[in-house]
């Protein structure tokens, strides 16, 4: 009867086979998450609504302790008028926005389009490297184990 560890060391046949097994499992683990897409790793879309481009009407210098812009969008077929949480624009500005799914009539808040809040744009790669030194880490020990104890010469 064989052993593990003596299968593993036999010829060294076993050991690239184990090796390439978890490079390969590790790939297509790491291939099968970026596929998922962006709620795999724990960032989520916007919560829903419309996004337009809209109008800065009245910018707010960012030096304001909470700036808020006011713009101007066209929504259902109607001109609207909306409550930009934003800094920085300059009058007649066009900046994409988000409007929120429970949209009313009159003011309502809206968001700028490319932000999420609470999110970066680092999260996914960072979570892809993660889990791709994680899967190396994984098959390293998978490796080690399979390779058995090595054993030191006895000193005479």
């Amino acid at each position: 009867m064989l052993r593990w560890k003596n299968l593993a060391v036999a010829g060294g046949v076993l050991r690239w086979r184990t090796l390439a097994v978890a490079v390969v499992v590790g790939i297509a683990v790491v291939t099968a998450v970026w596929w998922a897409g962006p709620g795999a790793l724990g960032v989520t879309a916007t919560g829903g609504g419309d996004t337009t481009q809209a109008t800065v009407t009245a910018p707010a210098a960012c030096t304001d302790a909470n700036p808020t812009e006011t713009v101007r969008f066209e929504h259902g077929g109607q001109n609207q008028t909306g409550t930009l949480d934003a800094c920085g624009h300059d009058r007649d500005d066009r900046v994409s926005i988000s409007i929120p799914a429970d949209f009313g009539a009159g003011s309502t808040k809206v968001h700028l389009a490319d932000v999420v809040q609470g999110h970066s744009d680092l999260r996914r790669p960072l979570g892809l490297a993660l889990l791709a030194l994680s899967c190396l880490g994984g098959g390293t020990y998978a490796f080690l184990v399979l390779r058995g104890p090595r054993r030191e010469p006895a000193l005479a």
